[in-house]
């Protein structure tokens, strides 16, 4: 059984306004003096905060704690070992690193405790004071998600089978279709998850592959491409999934555009064109 010792850390937090007061914790030192363990975990992201503070400068608030995650570094690294027991406690160690008179951070009090694993304490303290309220990162959909529904429909038509990728080529590039069947022309069917983060992010996948389409205006084999696209679950970016589907739709070789609530039209679709195929 590892031996516990005493450590002592302080909470790194971000005041946006030092009139209000208000603030936000961003950041963990933890000291123990025993093991010669001195190190800090600090925000990587702007997380919550930039959602408390809308006005805030993420990009030089990440700047600033990369500063003050290498300063605490520095110290550790010039007085490892047995040097690091001159340091009395984490709040002698935060106050090297940033006066108390600063105005975009201060320290909060002293804590201690014993461990016998301060890494482990350090991230245990940082999931407690730091990262306790940050949100989940949500699972965004791929493009086989989006795609998925239609599968299960097409393989409860025993259709899944019939469909297989498909490299078009033309005299200047080629693009991989995840799903295709052939009938004289090639169909071409390409899901598109537009459950992206951002406006420009789903505007510019919406303009790759139409530049892919470009690339395609003379194939080498007849084709026709079918874009299957789904929306993304944040409301506030209805705007640009449908300036992506505009994007698309405008796109050379005239593809179609089939939005996920029209599976059914798809399903009966694929199914009706496949049954003439083999008429």
């Amino acid at each position: 059984m590892s031996t516990k010792s005493p450590y002592t850390y302080v909470v790194l937090r971000y005041r946006h306004d030092p009139l209000t007061a208000e603030f936000a914790n961003v950041g963990v030192v933890l000291h123990q003096p025993a093991l010669g363990f001195l190190d800090a975990r600090l925000r990587r992201t702007s997380g919550r905060i930039s959602q408390i503070f809308p006005d805030l400068d993420g990009a030089a608030l990440r700047s600033s704690l990369r500063d003050i995650e290498r300063a605490i570094r520095r110290i550790a690294r010039s007085e490892a070992g047995d040097l690091l027991t001159s340091l009395t406690d984490a709040a002698a160690v935060a106050r090297r690193i940033l006066p108390e008179d600063d105005t975009s951070f201060v320290w909060g009090p002293l804590g201690s405790g014993l461990t016998a694993d301060p890494a482990k304490t350090l991230d245990q303290l940082y999931d407690r004071f730091v990262a306790r309220y940050d949100e989940q990162p949500r699972v965004r959909r791929d493009d086989e998600a989006v795609w998925r529904p239609v599968r299960d429909r097409l393989a409860e038509l025993h259709l899944a089978d019939r469909l297989q990728p498909k490299r078009i080529e033309s005299r200047i590039d080629a693009v991989e279709f995840q799903h295709a069947w052939k009938n004289g022309a090639w169909h071409c069917y390409q899901p598109l998850s537009f459950d992206l983060a951002n406006e420009e992010v789903i505007r510019e996948k919406a303009r790759r592959w139409a530049g892919q389409m470009l690339a395609l205006s003379n194939p080498i084999e007849p084709f026709k491409p079918y874009f299957f696209v789904g929306r993304p679950n944040n409301p506030d970016l209805g705007s640009a999934y449908h300036a992506a589907v505009e994007i698309l739709k405008l796109s050379p070789v005239s593809p179609e555009v089939i939005e996920e609530t029209e599976i059914d039209r798809l399903v009966r679709q694929i199914e009706a064109e496949l049954h003439d195929s083999v008429a």
